[in-house]
């Protein structure tokens, strides 16, 4: 499975931002399919992320209550809508799929595909 993320961006802070990730060669059936991202010299951090069969989502603190995650099963793609942008969620955002258990799904070691991100600039 190859995994396009798009929809980054400059924008201002409190703007909104829509990130795509669509997938080829196969479909997100049975996966969970997560948002990490990623600033200079830190880790990968975990965003949010959606099992692709039950719709359950899960997100980090940090982003709750603005981001949301969705999917279109005849787009085989998965949004990440972000609202209320704030400077601190610059990064690169990579989409990654994979079967992580519960306890694990906020792990990259957890998703064994990945996306080749998009990057997101929020100014002040």
């Amino acid at each position: 499975v190859q995994l396009q993320a798009c929809g980054g961006g400059l924008v201002q802070a409190g703007d909104s931002l829509r990130l795509s990730c669509a997938a080829s060669g196969g479909t997100f059936s049975s996966y969970t399919v997560a948002w990490f991202r990623q600033t200079p010299g830190k880790e990968r951090e975990f965003v949010a992320a959606i099992r692709w069969s039950g719709g359950n989502t899960y997100y980090a603190d940090s982003v709750k209550a603005r981001f949301t995650i969705s999917r279109d099963f005849r787009k085989n793609t998965v949004y990440l809508q972000m609202n209320g942008l704030k400077p601190e969620d610059t990064a690169v955002y990579y989409c990654a799929a994979g079967r992580p258990i519960v306890s694990s799904f906020t792990s990259s070691n957890a998703y064994y595909y990945w996306g080749q991100g998009t990057e997101v600039t929020v100014s002040s």
